[in-house]
């Protein structure tokens, strides 16, 4: 299992990472190793304005259909059009080619509130126990 030491997390399994002003959104190693493999995304609107918690995104895999909660609120500024042909590319690549949308975000305190790396491998290893 991979935990990026560059992005925070959420307990739902959603991490973001900074990026000038916006926030680059995906699911983590974590997440995508539980859901198996991915076959279609959902992804919000370009210009969808989006609140902390909400659900913005839907991921499905072979087994499931999983809701993507938003970590910051904010609004889409850009998507990842190359799910669209790949959904693939969050089982490959979940902090890389495989991230969801791009949040041009609101309020920069609930970016600081997630978890860190370490804190959420703890989370997820308290999961399995």
């Amino acid at each position: 299992m991979k935990f990026d030491s560059d992005v925070r997390y959420l307990k739902s399994h959603e991490w973001a990472r900074k990026d000038g002003d916006t926030v680059v959104v995906g699911i983590s190693d974590y997440a995508q190793d539980s859901l198996g493999d991915v076959v279609f995304v959902e992804l919000p609107e370009v210009g969808a304005s989006v609140s902390k918690g909400d659900s913005f995104a839907v991921v499905e895999s072979v087994k499931a259909a999983s809701d993507i909660y938003t970590p910051v609120s904010g609004e889409v500024v850009e998507v990842n059009q190359a799910l669209a042909d790949n959904p693939a590319l969050i089982n490959e690549a979940p902090f890389g080619d495989g991230w969801l949308a791009k949040i041009k975000a609101s309020e920069g305190s609930e970016y600081d509130a997630m978890m860190s790396a370490s804190d959420y491998e703890s989370y997820t290893k308290e999961l399995e126990d």
